[in-house]
């Protein structure tokens, strides 16, 4: 491992489709840049590499780890392989940008966020959104102009049609719409709401897969507070979020997997004003990256850090006992 991390040299762990099309862009337009990346068929991560100008390529991700030129590795394998590869990749003494979800329950990404902090390494969970200006915007308006937030609405779906060997339907590999898209509005809901105390959720597998390919979910609060988050794999793209307070509300759209190279808009309606805000075309993946090495170099909290992530995977593990027929489930 090199000891500066005035620019941090990545390796990335896997050739995913959010690897390619994202994440190693955003790492390529930083300070900071990707040195190798490993797949397990060796030719699949050579043209990788030479598709995106990367120095290197290993045929397996135990070689990637034994790289001496790394500082840090992104993992974006299916959702199954995170925390084994998450720990490995600590035990190497590498910083971890991991794709979210961390781990396949709360109890699996506590084990390795414990693990992460033993070595002393970065542990970071990539949920991209949560460095998008229009987000910090959106939780600035609920806290300071809001009155009394009452309840959130977010849904995050997409169709998945005709790939019926794809990692998201394979439930060995933690997969289901629960966990791939209803993870955001889950972080959302949570983000400006705090930790629900109750759970409660309808599955349907239109698939005959073994996972989850449509969710509704109510998160009860104490207080009278709720939430309704949806997800899915069956209906065309419609990722949305809106707040509601006593006296307004904000509303988002295409909130998470935002564009790289259009403006996007919130609106809201608070205290009888309606206001349109418009956000610049933004590279969220690039902030991630950045953030991630700024902790890296100042050894404080990621936003997205391990904590957090066994949060949002207390409410999703009450989620899915709720589905599984158990009613309305305490999140513990």
């Amino acid at each position: 491992m090199t000891t500066s991390t005035d620019r941090l040299t990545f390796g990335v762990l896997g050739t995913a489709g959010i690897a390619r099309k994202a994440v190693v862009p955003a790492i390529a337009a930083s300070d900071h840049a990707v040195g190798a990346v490993a797949s397990r068929d060796g030719e699949r991560a050579k043209r990788f590499a030479e598709a995106h100008g990367i120095p290197r390529s290993h045929g397996s991700y135990e070689a990637l780890l034994e790289d001496d030129g790394l500082d840090a590795v992104y993992i974006p394998l299916p959702n199954g392989l995170h925390a084994e590869w998450a720990t490995r990749a600590a035990d190497a003494g590498l910083h971890v940008l991991c794709e979210k979800p961390l781990a396949g329950d709360a109890a699996e990404a506590q084990t390795v966020t414990d693990h992460c902090a033993d070595r002393g390494v970065t542990l970071m969970e990539g949920f991209m959104y949560r460095y998008h200006p229009r987000t910090e915007r959106v939780l600035e308006l609920a806290e300071r102009a809001l009155d009394d937030v009452r309840t959130v609405t977010s849904t995050f779906r997409f169709p998945l049609y005709d790939r019926p060997n794809d990692v998201r339907l394979d439930p060995d590999l933690a997969g289901g719409s629960l966990m791939d898209v209803g993870c955001y509005p889950v972080s959302l809901v949570r983000t400006v709401l705090g930790e629900p105390d109750r759970a409660y959720a309808h599955t349907h597998d239109t698939r005959d897969a073994g996972v989850d390919t449509e969710l509704a979910g109510v998160l009860e609060y104490g207080d009278g507070r709720s939430a309704r988050v949806a997800c899915g794999f069956d209906t065309q793209l419609v990722q949305r979020y809106r707040v509601d307070a006593t006296n307004g509300w904000i509303e988002v759209e295409r909130a998470f997997d935002a564009p790289t190279d259009e403006p996007v808009e919130l609106t809201y309606e608070i205290g009888g004003r309606r206001g349109v805000e418009t956000f610049e075309p933004v590279d969220q993946y690039r902030l991630q990256v950045e953030h991630f090495a700024d902790r890296v170099d100042d050894g404080a909290r990621p936003l997205t850090d391990g904590a957090e992530a066994v949060a949002n995977m207390r409410v999703i593990d009450a989620l899915y006992e709720s589905a599984d027929g158990s009613g309305s489930v305490a999140v513990e």
